[in-house]
């Protein structure tokens, strides 16, 4: 840890990112499916219900819906029993699974009986100590491993410090895990009917050796009577199953660009999960893919590439004078993956964009970040730096 912290430094001050690769999915064809906690880990307690048991039949349900109406996909778990497994090794298997996705299912929990709702996280350095809360309550699994020690390289998940490093691991497939995680969140709302309180970063130990797209989904409060009754309930673990499903098969359908009728006749023709989303307006099943196109803004300044700061996604398109924009410098967006991308800004400098993404987070926008344009077409920030040297 002490070496990190060097590295760390040496970094903040000298202004040397490290490069994460810039890996798009083409195909979703192997997801790994992982039950939170599991054997002496109990996770969260309710009165009635124990984390890891909800966890574990979630799990199951999901992956046996996308056996059943998504032929091509290969569905791995973590655990299919009552057993315990370690951190490191949940993702070593999707690691070597090769997976496409990752999928992390947890329950949340409070000291306080109020807080209801669910929120699905992607790794990242956490933006308010609420998400630096549930991220050690989740990693305090790892003390139950004798050389956790040795595996996390000294890292500690009662301590905030430890979490800093995280920071550097965030933006490798943040995109693809927030449009995932996004889906998550809609299905939710709008068919499980759960108390939508967003898409959120923080610095999971189960998601930080992960080399896909992945997330961590608090599928809703076990301390909450009401939504312990829903969690534990059979009706309850089908409705949340099925959300997640949804949210892997709009997915799938937006990075694999398949068009939606071809798609709604394969599910069909397959048995039907669910009813045909094709009639709710705005839904992200009925929205063609397309290229990054920035619809707004100027995209080039001259040969150089402009930098702009990405705030928003939304799977149904809002209106640029929308009031929740007031304030913002030079909105705009693209539409990648199925997704409406909003941005702020359209800099000539990595400087002045930092500067914008300042006041977005004052604003209440701290999962916001940096992006880079060239030509039309979005680039990595490397990409960008290169060019500014030419």
């Amino acid at each position: 840890m002490v070496f990190k912290r060097i590295i760390l430094i040496f970094i903040l001050f000298t202004g040397v990112f490290v490069s994460l690769p810039s890996l798009v999915a083409q195909k979703v064809q192997r997801v790994v499916i992982d039950a939170g906690h599991g054997g002496h880990d109990p996770g969260a307690v309710g009165k009635i219900s124990k984390e890891k048991d909800i966890t574990l039949s979630i799990a199951l349900k999901t992956g046996n819906l996308i056996k059943e109406h998504l032929k091509d996909v290969e569905v791995i778990y973590t655990r299919k029993t009552d057993v315990f497994v370690e951190l490191h090794r949940r993702a070593r298997i999707a690691n070597e699974a090769k997976a496409d996705l990752f999928i992390s299912i947890h329950c949340n929990a409070n000291k306080s009986t109020t807080p209801y709702g669910s929120e699905t996280y992607v790794m990242g350095l956490h933006r308010s100590d609420a998400n630096l809360a549930v991220a050690q309550l989740e990693n305090a699994s790892i003390l139950l491993e004798d050389d956790y020690h040795v595996q996390y390289e000294g890292f500690d998940p009662r301590s905030p410090e430890g979490y800093i490093f995280f920071s550097m691991l965030q933006n490798a497939f943040l995109d693809q895990g927030l449009d995932l995680a996004s889906r998550v969140q809609g299905h939710f709302r709008d068919y499980v009917k759960l108390n939508d309180r967003g898409v959120k970063q923080a610095g999971f130990l189960v998601l930080y050796k992960t080399t896909m797209p992945s997330v961590l989904i608090e599928t809703g409060f076990i301390s909450n009577v009401k939504e312990e009754k829903l969690l534990a309930s059979e009706s309850g673990q089908n409705k949340i199953a099925q959300a997640i499903f949804r949210a892997v098969k709009d997915y799938k359908h937006a990075v694999e660009k398949i068009p939606p009728a071809r798609y709604e006749e394969t599910v069909s023709a397959e048995g039907s999960a669910e009813p045909a989303d094709s009639s709710s307006e705005g839904s992200a099943g009925s929205i063609t893919p397309s290229t990054e196109v920035p619809t707004t803004g100027e995209t080039t300044s001259g040969s150089s590439p402009v930098f702009k700061v990405q705030f928003m996604i939304s799977k149904s398109e809002k209106r640029l004078t929308s009031p929740e924009f007031n304030g913002i410098q030079e909105v705009g967006y693209y539409f990648h993956q199925g997704m409406y991308k909003y941005t702020a800004g359209n800099e000539k400098s990595i400087e002045d964009a930092v500067k914008i993404k300042q006041g977005l987070d004052k604003k209440g926008y701290r999962d916001s970040f940096i992006i880079a344009f060239f030509n039309g077409e979005r680039i990595s920030i490397d990409e960008a730096r290169k060019l500014l040297k030419n």
